[in-house]
């Protein structure tokens, strides 16, 4: 790795700078990096050729404004030689999301997308939204776009072929059918409303389905329909019938659904001064699983071919990628994309800009998708650019903020307590800044919402000091928004005095008379409090960025809660997964009857070995 001089000795920029790493450098493919004045990345870029490629940087002309201003502000470069093109690429886009230089195309929203599991942890499998790492046992179908786009399907699924989702732990505790049964939602094999060999051909089905082969499916519905009806059996037929029509519906709603293409993603891309707006649809099984759009951070003079390679690197990253990908425009380095994305798949990867044909009208679709979200896009950032505008000048900033955190907390007489901080900004509700904080502080009085916004607030500015204390990272706020009067923003103001950061702008929203909506009241520090004329746009954005906070603050409350009220003893003893916890529930009927247990009794339960039933005996009897 090659680093700049010491600035001590000598301290070029832009051409000469450039100019100065020529000497060293030789035809090896790598990563370069270009750095400012204060080792801030500028840039991240890939080459076959690390000289040639530099020295097209040390040339004075024919750069566009963009990358003539990015080598003026270059005071430093770093490389990294890697043994192919593909590996460098790969690099590139590594280092590019964890790095986020300031004039390279970035993709900021990068989750990742669930999946349809058919779990086979238990012999009547269990059909169920999945995200995250593929461990449990099964079969995978996704992506869907998103979490919606799955329930939609789940729930036509659960109608059609009448499967369960419950968990392995209802399913065993079962001793009568559950609602889903009573709707035709599922078949009740939780009580034996069916055997083992017809609920494995209803999952078999589900799975032909969700591969593609639904057509099959409904001929054999049909038939077994016909049959019914024929033996008079009037309900079944009736029931099959309705299980067509779902069917029929799944296809229905998942709108385009092309014949020729059976796993592809459909990539298009719409700029527009100085804006981007990628479209991503995914095509799986012949069947549309859903479509997002992304707003990749690019600037003004920048060529689709860049926005659309650096896209495509960064987003599957950390995705599978399909077979094939159908993209609207041709990017430079085709066939460096499909071995780089194949040696990540293990099977060829194939892209393709298509002229015509059906492959032609699904990118038309998308690149119109593209068109019109940007456009909602650029209006939303218009109406929020002139709100904060409005905000500075109402709680006198000195500037539209560019960041808003808003605080609040949730619990129920102090149980299960937690924090929340949502985030606001020029595009919006930021939402992947979103945090949580389980409240930690055993000395807090239950119910002491002081004591505990203190915790929050401690916390989350002992790691910006600790991990951005120049303040560079875009991760400061401009504005707090504290769910409270006088003596919240009193009690916050002291806390951030303590930590030493006292110039962040904090206002309280407290409810005003007969805490009514409309009637807010604003505290800051030192300052007499102050109210909004009723039909202000900026009273309206406080209420909402307000309410955002509640609800994120709530929703986190209300999963502690659930996960709490689910857990038993049994989750923390060593030794005991799901399988034997059930084993053990099924034995003695409940957690409490199990750390009563004697050894004996404990040795005498089905799976559990001599050595786990002395841990288990162990466990209970050192907890006391």
């Amino acid at each position: 790795m090659t680093q700049a001089p010491d600035p001590a000795e000598q301290n070029p920029t832009g051409y000469a700078c450039i100019q100065s790493y020529l000497k060293t450098l030789d035809g090896s493919p790598g990563v370069y990096r270009m750095l400012d004045n204060q080792a801030r990345v500028l840039y991240v870029g890939k080459a076959r050729n690390l000289k040639a490629r530099v020295s097209s940087y040390a040339r004075a002309t024919g750069h566009s404004g963009r990358i003539a201003r990015m080598i003026s502000e270059t005071s430093s470069m770093m490389f990294l030689t890697t043994k192919t093109e593909t590996e460098a690429l790969l690099l590139e886009q590594n280092l590019i999301k964890q790095l986020k230089p300031k004039y390279n195309v970035l993709l900021r929203d990068d989750k990742s997308f669930p999946n349809i599991l058919v779990s086979r942890t238990h012999v009547f499998a269990q059909i169920k939204k999945h995200r995250g790492a593929k461990k449990e046992k099964g079969s995978y179908y996704g992506p869907f776009a998103s979490a919606g786009s799955v329930n939609r399907t789940l729930s036509q699924l659960q109608k059609v072929f009448l499967l369960r989702n419950c968990s392995d732990a209802q399913f065993e505790s079962r001793t009568r059918p559950c609602l889903l049964y009573q709707i035709k939602r599922c078949s009740g094999p939780c009580v034996g409303m069916i055997s083992e060999v017809d609920y494995a051909e209803s999952v078999g089905d589900a799975e032909r389905f969700l591969s593609g082969r639904s057509t099959q499916i409904q001929e054999t519905l049909a038939k077994q329909m016909q049959a019914a009806s024929d033996a008079m059996e009037f309900e079944r037929a009736a029931s099959l019938r309705d299980r067509i029509r779902a069917l029929t519906q799944v296809q229905t709603t998942q709108g385009i659904n092309p014949r020729s293409v059976a796993e592809a993603d459909v990539i298009a891309l719409h700029l527009e001064n100085g804006q981007a707006c990628v479209q991503v649809f995914f095509i799986r099984a012949n069947q549309n699983w859903g479509n997002r759009d992304y707003y990749p951070r690019v600037g003004a003079e920048i060529e689709a071919d860049e926005v659309l390679e650096a896209f495509i690197g960064q987003f599957y990253d950390t995705k599978e990628p399909p077979r094939q990908l159908i993209l609207s425009h041709p990017i430079e380095n085709t066939d460096l994309m499909a071995d780089a994305l194949a040696q990540k798949l293990g099977r060829k990867v194939e892209i393709v800009v298509p002229q015509r044909g059906e492959k032609a009208e699904l990118i038309a679709g998308a690149a119109r998708n593209a068109r019109e979200s940007l456009a909602r896009k650029m209006a939303e950032t218009a109406t929020q650019a002139r709100l904060l505008k409005e905000l500075a000048e109402a709680f006198d900033l000195d500037g539209p903020p560019k960041r808003i955190e808003v605080y609040d907390n949730s619990h129920i007489q102090g149980t299960n307590a937690v924090g929340a901080m949502i985030v606001a900004g020029p595009d919006g509700f930021m939402k992947n800044s979103y945090r949580k904080f389980n409240i930690k502080g055993d000395d807090l009085t239950p119910g002491d919402d002081f004591g505990m916004m203190k915790e929050v607030l401690m916390r989350r500015f002992k790691r910006l000091l600790k991990e951005d204390p120049d303040r560079t990272e875009g991760h400061w706020p401009d504005l707090l928004l504290i769910d409270g009067g006088a003596g919240q923003v009193s009690a916050v103001a002291e806390i951030m005095r303590d930590m030493g950061v006292e110039d962040i702008p904090m206002v309280g929203v407290a409810k005003g008379v007969d805490r009514d909506h409309g009637k807010e009241e604003f505290h800051r520090r030192g300052e007499r409090p102050f109210a909004l004329r009723r039909n202000d746009p900026v009273l309206y954005f406080v209420q909402r960025l307000r309410d955002e906070a509640h609800r994120f603050a709530i929703g986190t409350h209300r999963a502690k809660r659930a996960k709490a009220i689910g857990a038993t003893p049994l989750d923390d003893v060593p030794g005991v997964g799901a399988t034997r916890k059930r084993a053990l529930l099924a034995h003695f009927g409940s957690a409490k009857a199990v750390s009563r247990a004697n050894l004996a009794d404990l040795k005498a339960a089905d799976g559990i070995s001599d050595a786990l039933a002395e841990t288990i005996y162990d466990y209970f009897h050192e907890k006391g």
